[in-house]
């Protein structure tokens, strides 16, 4: 797959400002309530993604090693993937309620 970078700047950039969404990361939280918990991963995975654009731009200016960019990179790529993946299972899920009787 190829990817233009200025447009994956902007994806990352779009979904940080609507908020982000969770990740998958399966942690006790010991009791922590089901919306501070999707917050916390919705942060883990926004800076993922913001690290994988740092490194980007530090390869583009010349001044990163390229092993720490593509791992940052593989690493945010992966993290927008299952955000989106989790994503459409909650909206299919929701989906199937509607679709329930009363």
């Amino acid at each position: 797959m190829i990817t233009n970078p200025s447009g994956a700047i902007q994806a990352y950039d779009k979904m940080l400002r609507q908020g982000g969404t969770a990740g998958l990361e399966a942690r006790d939280q010991g009791g922590a309530d089901f919306s501070s918990m999707l917050q916390r991963a919705a942060e883990r995975a926004a800076d993922t993604l913001l690290e994988g654009e740092s490194q980007s731009l530090q390869a583009a200016a010349g001044t990163a090693d390229l092993t720490e960019v593509v791992m940052a990179v593989s690493k945010a790529e992966m993290t927008l993937e299952t955000v989106v993946t989790l994503r459409d299972k909650v909206v299919q899920a929701y989906q199937e309620i509607l679709r329930m009787p009363i």
